[in-house]
C-alpha cells in the first residue's frame, strides 16, 4: 500500500540454530499506534534491533515510505526516518547534560554544523521542540535532576526532532506512575495526530486500551494474531499472546493451613488507608500494581529497609518489627529484589558464591568455608531449577538472563524461610523460565507464607493462589484464582477506589 510508513515481509532472523523471528509480516501506517504484544522470549525485541538497524536479517524485506530500507546500524536507520525509544530511559538522553543540549544535540553533532554553538539560538530552538512536544520543563535544569516521566519526553522529543516517519516506543511506562503515564499518551495522541508511524510494545492491559489502534501479538518468533477490528478483541489478543486464555492456567489454588504472616492496620506512609492482611503457610499470594501502588514499599517494609508509618506485623503469633535486612534474615523473612543487576549479582563471583551468599556463615566453621558442602547445597538447586550451565564455579555472568534469575531465586530457596518474599520475580526472563521459576516456588511453598509482588497480570494469574490489588498505598481488591473474573481484576489494577477497610484475609 502506497501509505505505509514501514513494510517488512517475511523477515527471518536466527542466532545459530535458535530461530528468533520466523516470516514476520508487519505493516505500520502513518498516523496510527500499532501495539506490539508479546511474552518474554516471543522475539519482540529481536524485530525491533532488525528495524533499528542493531541487528541484519538472514531473510525477507522491508520498506520504508515505498523505498527499500535495509539500515546497516542504529545511526543508518535515524538518517533514514526510523527511531527508537528503549525501554532504559537514559539510553535516550545524556543524564550530565541540561535540557536544551540534550533536546538539540543530534543537530550539534551533524557534520554541517560548525565548530561553534550559539548558545541563545541553541536554546530557542531548544524551546520550539519542548513547546512543540507540549514539555514545561527548565530548559537549563539538568537531566539527572528531573522526574523519570520528564526524562521520558525528553527522549522522546529528541527523538522526533529527527522528524521520524515512524518511532517505536519499547516499554515506554515501565517506570512511570499512573499520573505520568497520562502524560505520555497526551503526547503520543499529539504524534499520531501529526501523522508518525507509531510501534509501542507493551504487553499492559491499561496501555493498551489507551493507545491502541491495532494490536500485533508475537509468540514463539511469529506472528499469532492481528486485531484491527473496532472494537478490539482485548481478550483474545492475550489468548494470541500465552497461547491459552488468561484465565486457563494450571493452578490448583491452596487455602494454605494456619496465617504466618498477619498485618494488622499497617500504614505504608502517612495518610495511608490501612492494611490489613493475612498470608497462610504453603499459600502463594500475588500483589499487583501499577507503578506507585505501593507494593514496593510494602516489600521494604517486611524486609527491614524501611519504617511503616503505623501498624503492627505478626509472623507465627508474634511481633514482627525488623532494624535492618540481616535482621530480617535472621528472623526467617528473606526477599529477592527485582532488577537482579543492581540489586542481586554479584559479576565477579561464582554461580555457587552467588547462591550461597547470605548463608556463608553456615556454611563456614570459624573462618573457613566448606567448599564442598557449599557447592552441593548449590548443585541441588541447580537441578532442581533446571539452570542451565557447566558447573556451579561457572562466572555468574556466563549465563543467560533467565538462568541468572533462576540463580537468584534459588538463592533464597537454599534455606527455610517462614515469609518469602518475590519482587518481580519473572523480570527479564522468558517464558520458559518464568514457568520453571513458578513451578518451583509453588512446589516448595509448604512451611512458609510466599508474597509475590508483580505489575503483570498474566504472571499473578500463573502463580498465585490469590490476588490482592493495591493502589495508591492501600488494598483495593482480593480475588481468589479460581473462575476469576478478569474485568474486575483489570478494573482493580486500573485504579479502583480503595475500600474502606484495606483488609485481605
Amino acid at each position: 500500500m502506497a501509505g505505509d510508513a514501514l513494510k517488512v515481509n517475511g523477515l527471518q532472523k536466527s542466532f545459530g540454530k535458535n530461530h528468533v523471528l520466523r516470516q514476520i509480516d508487519l505493516t505500520l501506517s502513518p498516523g496510527s499506534v500499532t501495539v506490539l504484544m508479546g511474552a518474554n522470549g516471543a522475539g519482540k525485541s529481536t524485530l525491533v534491533k532488525v528495524i533499528c538497524g542493531h541487528h541484519r536479517a538472514d531473510g525477507g524485506t522491508m520498506t520504508l515510505a515505498g523505498s527499500a530500507f535495509e539500515p546497516t546500524d542504529a545511526a543508518d536507520a535515524i538518517r533514514k526516518g526510523v527511531v527508537t525509544v528503549h525501554q532504559s530511559i537514559d539510553d535516550g538522553v545524556i543524564p550530565d547534560l541540561d535540557v536544551a543540549n540534550n533536546l538539540m544535540l543530534d543537530s550539534l553533532v551533524d557534520r554541517g554544523h560548525g565548530l561553534f554553538v550559539r548558545e541563545r539560538h541553541m536554546r530557542a530552538e531548544a524551546a520550539k521542540v519542548a513547546a512543540a512536544m507540549g514539555i514545561d520543563v527548565n530548559l537549563r535544569a539538568r537531566v539527572s535532576d528531573l522526574a523519570v516521566a520528564d526524562r521520558q519526553m525528553i527522549a522522546i522529543a529528541r527523538a522526533m526532532a529527527r522528524a521520524p516517519k515512524v518511532l517505536i516506543l519499547d516499554e515506554p511506562t515501565s517506570s512511570l506512575s499512573a499520573t505520568e503515564a497520562d502524560r505520555l499518551f497526551a503526547l503520543i495522541d499529539r504524534l499520531r495526530d501529526q501523522g508518525v508511524a507509531i510501534l509501542y510494545i507493551s504487553h499492559r492491559m491499561s496501555d493498551i486500551r489507551r493507545i491502541a489502534d491495532r494490536i500485533v501479538v508475537m509468540r514463539d518468533g511469529a506472528i499469532s494474531g492481528v486485531f484491527d477490528t473496532d472494537p478490539l478483541d482485548y481478550e483474545a489478543a492475550v489468548t494470541a499472546m500465552l497461547g491459552h486464555r488468561m484465565t486457563d492456567v494450571d493452578v490448583a489454588v491452596q487455602n494454605g493451613t494456619k496465617p504466618v504472616l498477619e498485618l494488622q492496620d499497617l500504614q505504608l506512609f502517612a495518610n495511608a488507608a490501612p492494611i490489613n492482611l493475612a498470608a497462610h503457610d504453603g499459600e502463594v499470594v500475588a500483589l499487583v500494581g501499577l507503578l506507585g501502588s505501593g507494593k514496593s514499599r510494602l516489600a521494604e517494609i517486611l524486609f527491614g529497609i524501611a519504617r511503616a508509618a503505623q501498624g503492627q506485623i505478626r509472623i507465627n503469633g508474634k511481633d514482627y518489627a525488623p532494624r535492618s535486612v540481616e535482621d530480617a534474615v535472621a528472623q526467617g523473612v528473606f526477599m529477592s529484589p527485582k532488577d537482579r543487576g543492581t540489586n542481586a549479582v554479584i559479576p565477579a563471583f561464582d554461580i555457587a558464591d552467588n547462591m550461597t551468599l547470605p548463608f556463608l556463615q553456615g556454611l563456614s566453621v570459624g573462618s573457613f568455608l566448606k567448599a564442598r558442602r557449599q557447592r552441593s547445597k548449590a548443585q541441588e538447586m541447580i537441578d532442581q531449577l533446571g539452570i542451565v550451565c557447566q558447573s556451579v564455579g561457572d562466572g555468574i555472568n556466563t549465563l543467560s538472563g533467565g538462568n541468572q534469575q533462576k540463580v537468584m531465586i534459588a538463592r533464597w530457596l537454599l534455606e527455610p524461610a517462614k515469609v518469602l518474599l518475590l519482587d518481580e520475580p519473572f523480570q527479564g526472563v522468558d517464558i520458559g523460565a518464568r514457568r520453571d521459576i513458578g513451578r518451583h516456588i509453588r512446589a516448595t511453598a509448604p512451611g512458609r507464607a510466599t508474597l509475590v509482588f508483580l505489575a503483570e497480570i498474566d504472571e499473578a494469574l500463573e502463580l498465585a493462589d490469590r490476588i490482592i490489588v493495591m493502589n495508591e498505598g492501600a488494598i483495593v481488591g482480593e480475588h481468589a484464582n479460581q473462575n476469576i473474573d478478569l474485568a474486575a481484576l483489570v478494573a482493580d489494577i486500573s485504579g479502583a477506589k480503595p475500600i474502606a477497610t484495606g483488609t485481605a484475609t
